[in-house]
């Protein structure tokens, strides 16, 4: 028994998962044992619920001896199809490109039945117009999306390096900001705060000796709120 299993390199064994599933789908359906086959051996993805659906329904058409023709087919993929605008829009945009290639397949063994192939394959040329236009779209959004992150990501660090500035520099900045010349005038507690930053470093601003190099020096003090202050 052992020897009249084994076989050659010639030769393997059938995967019929998918062989078995569309047959349990399509079990309640009446149909003659030719055309049960042909559907159970239909070249579809068993995990895309469109296309089950749709070789569902072509099933039942087909045993109610009801041609599917290219209206109806239209109806059912909701022809004409926008470009898609997201991933999810694109998945099914493809599922039904699978459809139509399903039609196809099916028109050639059944040529009474699916009697519409031209057709199909018109459309079909422009989904394929649609899908790729979809594909170009959501490239740019990820491509503009990645620009924003990496842009975000550039102001989070430079605010992480203001934050980490000396306490010093911190000072110097605000100093400026509130000495800068124009016609508004620092009012309430920064007025306040203004006042007592001069008050402090006025005596400085008098001073050309050593002291003030070495406040200079040690970063306490810059040339430029020196020469503001002067």
């Amino acid at each position: 028994v052992h020897g009249l299993s084994q076989v050659d390199g010639l030769y393997f064994v059938c995967n019929i998962d998918n062989f078995k599933f569309l047959a349990k789908m399509i079990q309640h359906i009446p149909l003659h044992l030719r055309a049960r086959y042909v559907f159970c051996t239909a070249p579809i993805n068993q995990k895309e619920p469109f296309v089950c659906t749709s070789l569902l329904k072509f099933a039942r058409q087909f045993s109610r001896n009801e041609p599917v023709m290219f209206d109806w087919l239209c109806r059912h993929i909701n022809w004409p199809l926008v470009p898609p605008k997201n991933i999810k829009d694109l998945v099914h945009l493809e599922a039904v490109h699978d459809v139509l290639d399903l039609y196809l397949w099916l028109s050639y063994r059944f040529m009474d039945m699916f009697p519409d192939p031209g057709h199909v394959r018109a459309i079909q040329k422009k989904l394929d117009d649609i899908i790729q236009i979809g594909v170009l779209n959501i490239t740019r959004l990820i491509q503009a999306s990645q620009v924003t992150s990496e842009a975000m990501g550039v102001l989070a660090e430079s605010l992480s390096i203001d934050d980490k500035l000396p306490q010093a520099e911190v000072t110097e900045i605000s100093t400026n900001k509130d000495m800068a010349p124009g016609p508004r005038r620092a009012r309430g507690p920064k007025a306040r705060s203004l006042q007592s930053v001069d008050a402090q470093l006025g005596p400085l601003a008098q001073m050309k000796g050593p002291l003030t190099e070495r406040l200079i020096q040690q970063g306490l003090l810059s040339k430029e709120v020196l020469k503001q202050l002067e």
